[in-house]
Formats: C-alpha cells, sequence, structure tokens
C-alpha cells in the first residue's frame, strides 16, 4: 500500500508543479508586446521561469535520483506549454512566442550538476542551481531574438489597450538595467538555489508525510 501510496502521491507533484510551471511560463513571450517595458518584464519573467523550472525539475530529480530526470521535467514543461501554445494558435494567437524549448539546457545542466558530483544534494543545489539560475536568461534571450519583430507582431495582432508602437520610449543609455540577462541572471543565480533546496525538501516532506 505504502509503494503504491508513495507513487500516487509522486506522480500528484509532478502534475500539479508541471502544470502550474506552464501556466506561470506560458505568457512569458509577451513582453514582446510591451515595447517600453520589454526589458523589465524579460527579467521578471526570465526570474520566474527559472524558479519553476528548478523547483519541479530538483524535486523530480532527487526522487528518482537518477540524472536526467530534470531534462525530461522540462521535457514536460515544453510539451505541456507547446498544447497550450497550440490552442490558443487555434484562436488566432502568435505562436512563435515559446515554441522555443528554452528550459531544456538549463536543466540539462542540473542533471549534469547532480551526476558530476556523484548525486550529492547539496552540490545540485548549489551548483545546479547558480548553473541553472544563470543560463535559463541566455537560452531566453536566444528566444526572444528568435520570434518575430515585436512591431511586426503588434500590427498583425492588435490589442485593446494603448499598442507599444504608439507608446513614446525615453532612450535610457548606459543604465545597469540595460542588460536584461545580466540582471535575470545575477538575480536567478541566488534564487534558483533556493527554489532547488525547496525541490529537495518537498522530496523529503512527500515522503515523511507518507512514512507517518
Amino acid at each position: 500500500v505504502m509503494v503504491w501510496l508513495r507513487r500516487c502521491t509522486h506522480y500528484l507533484f509532478i502534475v500539479v508543479v508541471a502544470v502550474n510551471s506552464t501556466l506561470l511560463t506560458i505568457n512569458a513571450g509577451d513582453y514582446i508586446f510591451y515595447t517600453d517595458w520589454a526589458w523589465t518584464s524579460f527579467v521578471v519573467f526570465s526570474i520566474s521561469q527559472t524558479l519553476m523550472l528548478v523547483v519541479g525539475a530538483t524535486y523530480y530529480l532527487t526522487f528518482t535520483g537518477v540524472p536526467g530526470t530534470a531534462t525530461y521535467y522540462a521535457l514536460i514543461m515544453t510539451v505541456y506549454t507547446w498544447v497550450a501554445k497550440g490552442a490558443w494558435f487555434a484562436l488566432g494567437y502568435p505562436y512563435d512566442f515559446i515554441v522555443t524549448p528554452v528550459w531544456l539546457p538549463s536543466a540539462m545542466l542540473l542533471d549534469l550538476a547532480y551526476w558530476a558530483t556523484k548525486k550529492n544534494k547539496h552540490s545540485l543545489i548549489l551548483f545546479g542551481g547558480v548553473l541553472c539560475g544563470m543560463s535559463l536568461p541566455l537560452f531566453n534571450m536566444v528566444n526572444l531574438i528568435t520570434v518575430a519583430d515585436p512591431l511586426e507582431t503588434a500590427f498583425k495582432y492588435p490589442r485593446p489597450t494603448l499598442p507599444p508602437y504608439m507608446t513614446p520610449i525615453e532612450p535610457q543609455v548606459g543604465k545597469f538595467y540595460n542588460s536584461p540577462v545580466a540582471l535575470g541572471a545575477g538575480a536567478g543565480a541566488v534564487l534558483a538555489c533556493t527554489f532547488a533546496a525547496l525541490g529537495c525538501k518537498l522530496n523529503t516532506w512527500t515522503y515523511r508525510w507518507m512514512a507517518a
């Protein structure tokens, strides 16, 4: 009975975390609509994606103890997102937001940290968290570069609010926040470690709850 209870709880956690991860990240391409706030939105979305990926992938990875399952978890998130975006595409929404699987390479770094340190959880939290947090904004920028031109998209899919091409933009030259990748990577590297620790703790709590 305990074996099945453990398995069911495990799968429930995976589904819940993966679905919520996808719901949080599914609009992460929306910053191309808001040209005047694009960099700020990019940083926030990058951090949110990093944290949701790390907590679920770390949980899955430490639960199974098999390097590679973090990448598998990222694949689950990617497929969920593709399905949801496909539904939006059927409603006339642009599909080229998150067709790029930005989570996979960052999850691979989690797997690598776990494997290279012989399944050391503390190394996974520290090294894996830093690597994942620093890398995802970089891959997310690649995603941004590969999508359609923001102005072209804004004209093609008009919003009821004031469109970005009508919003005046003050040039910000030489400001530190002009590098959204660096800002997102810096914040992500710190926060991802705490969420990796949370992923490990969720695993411990799950086992303790089932053993009670």
